[in-house]
């Protein structure tokens, strides 16, 4: 697929899943999101990945939804603590939402190489120019942030493991005790950082790059039949959504 269209329906596929109100038609961006997964043949253990970093935050997100809604039957309750109905279909209508999200994001980073992402940003954001803002800068900016992320989840690993094998204990104690424990870690992963981003800058230079001035493509970005059909996938799960919310709330 061309990637212009890929952003353009990740775009939609993320106002599909906040347009969802219930879980029926949350179930729809379910559908939708597996149903990407199996025609892209996208190893399941991708899917993990992807999730493993933002893990903390689902469950923190999931916590606070159950914890602070407190309406409805009550299921559970301990001095402040009330755990009601309401409460754990709120945690987790959120966590599934928030999983489908994630996972269907990193579907675009997964099928799309860093340079389609930079060329169909480009193009999409092409009419702002007129205004001169820096669009090409602007995309490779995105598209380097996006390339980095593994790489630096990778040091960070690679940090952690080095500094348990000195010894150093991040699992246990207090919240300050842990966040003090952290310091190591963020210290070299910041030296490291500004490090390759140094190397990255070196190197455009001597390619020398200017940015998009004159720049030209080998590859040329073209609509095909397979990004109209997707598109109106796409659309079609759209209207289901919005249709199962009009139906629920009339039932």
């Amino acid at each position: 697929m061309d990637s212009r269209m890929k952003l353009v329906l990740t775009i939609a596929f993320i106002v599909m899943l906040f347009l969802a109100n219930n879980f029926y038609s949350l179930s729809i961006g379910i559908v939708f999101t597996l149903f990407t997964y199996l025609i892209s043949n996208i190893p399941f253990k991708m899917i993990l990945k992807s999730l493993k970093p933002i893990m903390p935050i689902i469950i923190f997100t999931s916590l606070l939804n159950l914890l602070f809604v407190r309406t409805g039957e009550v299921y559970w309750e301990w001095k402040i603590i009330k755990i009601t109905s309401d409460g754990v279909n709120m945690a987790s209508f959120m966590t599934i939402r928030i999983v489908c999200l994630i996972i269907g994001s990193s579907l675009l980073t997964y099928t799309t190489s860093p340079i389609d992402l930079t060329d169909g940003i480009e193009k999409l954001l092409s009419p702002l120019k007129k205004i001169r803002v820096p669009v090409h800068e602007l995309a490779m900016m995105m598209t380097i942030a996006l390339r980095f992320i593994p790489t630096l989840i990778e040091e960070t690993d690679k940090i952690m493991a080095a500094q348990k094998a000195r010894g150093a204990d991040m699992e246990t104690g207090s919240i300050i005790k842990r966040a003090k424990a952290l310091v190591p870690i963020l210290i070299p992963l910041f030296v490291s950082s500004f490090r390759r981003a140094e190397e990255l800058a070196l190197a455009m230079e001597c390619r020398c790059y200017h940015g998009g001035e004159g720049r030209t493509r080998m590859k040329q970005l073209k609509m095909h039949l397979v990004d109209l059909v997707a598109f109106i996938v796409v659309a079609a799960f759209i209207a289901g959504v919005v249709a199962v919310n009009i139906i629920t709330k009339g039932a």
